[in-house]
């Protein structure tokens, strides 16, 4: 029996030594800001994106993968498998997983495609892509891996604050009087990702406030298998070297913490400037 391919888009971060080794599919994301479209296979323009939209304040749309460019993907890998799993980053926060269900369609009683919604981004999507691809190359079935990621999905949490207002209002998480109030008094929501949606949890008054809730949020787990730090920048600033610190004394055996640059699935919604958590509690061996 051939074995379950693994499917994801570029969304997830997956350390590149580990992509050399293992046969995961990566397809590109397609990013849209004003004029400009490009694609993105590594989040290698992240950076650069985020720098522009706080010079400018435009706002990168996620555009694809398009329903053909899934087709052509699930075409390809059909060739040599009958079974596929297509991991992806949140539903409510693009439309790659629309996109990749409505290509599945085209090859029901061909080949058998499980799409999944992560409900997450980034890091916490590649956590479950390096997962399915090790149970996959163990031999399991698609229906074995298919529960214990589902499993997973539960234990992986995301959290930030952010300054950019106008991003949340023009994503629809806040209302326009929240985002004008918000702005006139300082206010910085400090946000969760909930079910794949973003959702305002509380406020904050000032940065190094926000930074007190993530630790705050950050104490709450009695055990952490993986935790990452989310920026706009790839170096590491006073907040990041705060952050690590007080974490490092809280879960000595996980640091040191890695720093990622978000990229458009996440910077669409909360602009340019957020700092979060990216936390796997872990769950148990199957």
């Amino acid at each position: 029996m051939a074995p379950v391919r693994v499917v994801t888009d570029g969304d997830a971060y997956l350390p590149a030594a580990w992509t050399r080794d293992v046969d995961v599919t990566v397809v590109p994301l397609t990013v849209q800001v004003e004029n400009e479209v490009y694609q993105d296979r590594d989040g290698s323009r992240n950076e650069e994106l985020l720098d522009r939209m706080a010079r400018e304040r435009v706002r990168p749309m996620v555009v694809g993968p398009t329903v053909e460019e899934m087709e052509r993907v699930y075409a390809r890998l059909s060739r040599t498998t009958d079974s596929i799993l297509s991991i992806h980053s949140s539903g409510p926060l693009s439309p790659i997983v629309e996109n990749a269900r409505q290509a599945a369609m085209s090859f029901l009683g061909r080949c058998d495609i499980m799409v999944m919604d992560s409900q997450c981004t980034s890091f916490g999507l590649g956590i479950l892509v390096r997962e399915a691809a090790r149970m996959a190359r163990a031999g399991h079935s698609l229906g074995q891996i298919v529960r214990h990621i589902r499993g997973m999905i539960p234990h992986i949490y995301v959290v930030m604050f952010t300054d950019s207002l106008d991003y949340l209002q023009r994503s629809g998480r806040i209302s326009r009087s929240q985002c004008i109030l918000g702005t006139m008094l300082g206010i910085r929501p400090f946000l969760s990702i909930e079910e794949g949606e973003i959702i305002p949890m509380e406020k904050v008054r000032s940065r190094e406030k926000g930074l007190d809730k993530l630790i705050e949020f950050a104490s709450e787990f009695l055990k952490v298998q993986e935790m990452t730090i989310l920026q706009p920048v790839s170096y590491p600033t006073n907040e990041t070297a705060v952050l690590q610190e007080r974490l490092g004394a809280m879960f000595p055996k996980v640091a040191p913490f890695p720093i990622l640059v978000y990229g458009p699935v996440l910077a669409s919604h909360v602009g340019p400037d957020g700092v979060g958590l990216i936390v796997y509690e872990g769950v148990g061996e199957e």
